[in-house]
């Protein structure tokens, strides 16, 4: 059971990467070293089994084990929040129960896979999905909201229902990708009679989320920028404008390589830009996830130097 039985979803959370060997194996030394890496000061909570630890390739046995390596790392310091990553609402409760057990203090419950030719039009199969993950567990739940555009994303009523009928959902990760919509959920979904917290992830035009009066950030570049994030969304609290902007023109070069097309990449550069820093061995992903050309290695460097991060000297890790 988690320590943090009362953690409500707020403020910077970095998502962690998921180191590996050349063989694909999880490299369980440098995910511990990432984890502490993530785990600095100001950061409220680390996700695991996300995107960003590349979970759509990860087994139910790894994701357990993945998150248990987390819990015996950092579980008595800070909120672990596991994703929930599957196309069927049973195999999601099974995850769900997995985490509760491991430790977990929260659930991030991405989009089943299986919504995007036409789920939008069914909004009773987002409400089934959420009931069977929070039939099988206590935890607090964070809803992962997507671009409408890809089929994914939760029409704004349907996610108003989905909250009212599921009151263990306590945060949306917002990735709606509609500063018109994007700004809706802040203004209204703090202000329901049970307030929801909105974490932005739009970390391509983060400091423009944030100004909206997000709640928080959770992002797969903490992984890389934890200590920016950090300075940004203080900045932003104690309203301090030259300070975010600051603070924001560091993070922008690294923005604009990250979230380049194609997007699927972002958290490959991301483990490329750790490398770089020497913070890991490696950067290897596993398919169909491939190793980045050259050119776009030297893009992710230059962006590091600008960002200040990095001198044009590489650093390299040791083994």
């Amino acid at each position: 059971m988690s320590r943090f039985n009362d953690f409500v979803p707020h403020g910077v959370i970095p998502a962690c990467l998921l180191p590996m060997h050349d063989d694909f194996s999880v490299d369980e030394r440098s995910y511990r070293k990432h984890l502490r890496d993530c785990a600095i000061d100001g950061v409220t909570a680390l996700t695991v089994n996300g995107h960003a630890s590349e979970v759509h390739a990860c087994t139910f046995d790894e994701q357990k084990a993945v998150l248990d390596l987390t819990m015996d790392e950092i579980g008595d310091e800070l909120p672990v929040i596991n994703g929930v990553y599957a196309d069927g609402s049973h195999e999601a409760a099974r995850i769900a129960r997995m985490a509760e057990q491991g430790g977990a203090s929260c659930l991030l419950v991405f989009p089943p896979n299986s919504m995007a030719m036409g789920g939008q039009l069914r909004p009773e199969m987002a409400i089934a999905h959420f009931k069977t993950i929070a039939d099988a567990t206590d935890l607090p739940m964070i809803c992962f909201q997507y671009p409408m555009a890809g089929g994914l994303g939760y029409p704004f009523d349907t996610l108003i229902r989905v909250l009212e009928e599921v009151p263990t959902i306590v945060a949306i990760k917002d990735w709606i990708n509609e500063p018109i919509l994007h700004e809706r959920h802040v203004r209204t979904l703090p202000a329901l009679p049970r307030p929801v917290n909105v974490l932005t992830t739009h970390s391509s035009w983060l400091m423009s989320s944030l100004v909206m009066g997000c709640q928080g950030l959770l992002s797969g570049a903490g992984s890389v920028i934890a200590d920016l994030q950090v300075e940004l969304w203080r900045a932003v609290q104690d309203k301090d404008l030259a300070r975010a902007q600051a603070a924001n023109d560091r993070i922008y070069p690294l923005a604009q390589a990250f979230y380049a097309p194609p997007f699927l990449d972002m958290h490959n550069r991301m483990k490329e830009a750790n490398h770089m820093l020497g913070r890991l061995p490696k950067a290897v992903v596993r398919p169909p996830l491939m190793k980045l050309s050259d050119t776009e290695l030297t893009r992710i460097r230059e962006a590091l130097v600008a960002s200040g991060l990095l001198s044009d000297r590489p650093a390299v890790a040791a083994e």
